[in-house]
């Protein structure tokens, strides 16, 4: 079996050393095969120059900055594993959560996602006024795209080959690219299922207060694609 590991990155020269660095330790320890892919949402900061340092690296760079979707799709059509995962550069998800995601998968889920809304969950810390922008946005997005899903924003998850392919119908570059895939996975009727995790903020994190209020406009973008039939 070959893993796919997409890390979508923008100006990670402080963390994608380390993060890569995690993955190439977890599966030297396994009886996995596995390809890291790096996509470079053209970042201006020095990420590049040690990425392609890296020898076990595929590396690709955006020109320019496309948003975290465009990164991540881009990630997804060069990758050749049996199952592809996604990541976050600043490993604010552990790649050793995949011990309890693969035995998931082989039980017939199709999509294993990280959700830092189960009680089992560790999350640590997070400011106050971005935890409650989060969950009134997973209010938003339950109510008008995906209803029974508590997370979808978080940046650790797992897909089958076959359900990875619907990454081709995606429109949304940008965050609200997470919820889209999820509501084409339903659509689709792959089973998805949401995993307990260690998850930790860090305080340099991409995401702006902003960015949740935004996607309440990729969310009724998502609502008029499927009513003009778009994702057919």
């Amino acid at each position: 079996m070959l893993i796919s590991v997409i890390i979508p990155t923008y100006n990670e020269e402080k963390n994608i050393v380390e993060t890569v660095k995690s993955v190439e330790d977890y599966f030297a320890g396994k009886d996995l095969s596995y390809e890291i892919i790096i996509i470079d949402d053209g970042s201006t900061d020095k990420t590049d120059f040690l990425v392609k340092a890296m020898p076990r690296v595929r590396f690709f760079k955006f020109l320019k900055n496309f948003g975290k979707g465009a990164a991540v799709k881009q990630g997804m059509r060069e990758a050749v594993g049996d199952l592809k995962l996604f990541m976050d550069a600043d490993n604010s998800t552990k790649i050793s959560e995949l011990d309890n995601f693969l035995p998931k998968i082989r039980q017939g889920y199709s999509v294993v996602i990280a959700s830092r809304a189960l009680k089992e969950s560790q999350v640590k810390p997070q400011v106050w006024f971005k935890v409650l922008a989060g969950k009134i946005g997973n209010k938003l997005i339950q109510l008008l795209v995906i209803p029974g899903v508590r997370d979808t924003q978080c940046g650790f998850k797992l897909f089958t080959k076959e359900a990875a392919a619907l990454f081709a119908k995606q429109t949304i570059d940008r965050w609200g690219f997470d919820f889209e895939i999820l509501f084409l996975a339903k659509r689709e009727q792959f089973k998805i299922l949401e995993m307990p995790i260690v998850w930790i903020n860090h305080s340099d994190s991409r995401v702006e207060t902003w960015d949740y209020f935004k996607t309440f406009i990729e969310l009724i973008k998502i609502r008029l694609n499927d009513l003009q039939r778009k994702y057919d």
